[in-house]
């Protein structure tokens, strides 16, 4: 009989992946929801950040809130090309540094 190794072995893999599947599962579970408790009770005991007052952005430093900056390949430009902001993408804001866009530290 020359199925019954087949299955045998079949069976146990199936039992071993079904396994990994499932403490897979349960863990990720288990460390997202140690993430989201640690992040609450950080936010209720964490200042307010002081560089962006709490909001997680503040205005572009590169651009200064104008979406563009002058920018030119050469050292001495015949010509200024305005391009769009690296750094904000055009949004005019950043996310704060300091905080990381949370508005708490």
């Amino acid at each position: 009989m020359p199925l019954e190794p087949i299955k045998l072995l079949r069976n146990s893999a199936g039992i071993v992946l079904g396994g990994f599947l499932i403490v897979n599962v349960v863990s990720t579970a288990a460390l997202g929801a140690f993430r989201v408790t640690a992040e609450e009770k950080r936010k209720k005991s964490g200042l307010c950040c002081g560089v962006c007052r709490g909001k997680g952005f503040y205005i572009c430093k590169l651009c200064k809130g104008n979406a563009t900056i002058i920018w030119s390949p050469l050292y001495d430009p015949v010509c200024i090309n305005p391009c769009l902001c690296p750094t904000c993408d055009g949004h005019r804001v950043q996310r704060c540094l300091n905080c990381i866009g949370k508005g708490y530290c």
